[in-house]
């Protein structure tokens, strides 16, 4: 069992996993983004949960408002961006299955460990 107390502090960071799934948390600065036209998880999904803030989530050529509360799949392969549009910070909580980053946040090959 594993079991951690979210800091959500600033940037991205790996929380924790298993060969199958991880967790880590986002946070980001009002008008900044994460991702972009070329970003995206070639064998992962990606779950978003938007604990704080708003801003945008841009998955291949569509749009969607995000809030506190929201709970989005970004599929592998999906090109995405996330966007802080307000004034406080963007923070999330996602989820990685199977995982997409190195401990220290370095991307995987494919999604494996």
């Amino acid at each position: 069992m594993k079991r951690k107390r979210l800091g959500l502090g600033k940037g991205f960071r790996v929380v924790f996993g298993n060969r199958r799934a991880q967790a880590a948390e986002m946070v980001i600065p009002p008008g900044d983004s994460e991702g972009g036209p070329k970003n995206r998880h070639r064998g992962s999904d990606q779950w978003l949960y938007v604990v704080e803030g708003t801003g945008q989530a841009r998955v291949g050529k569509q749009s969607y408002r995000l809030r506190p509360g929201t709970l989005m799949l970004i599929e592998r392969g999906d090109q995405h961006e996330i966007r802080n549009n307000g004034r406080v910070p963007l923070r999330t909580v996602n989820f990685y299955a199977p995982p997409a980053y190195k401990k220290n946040g370095d991307p995987l090959p494919r999604g494996r460990k």
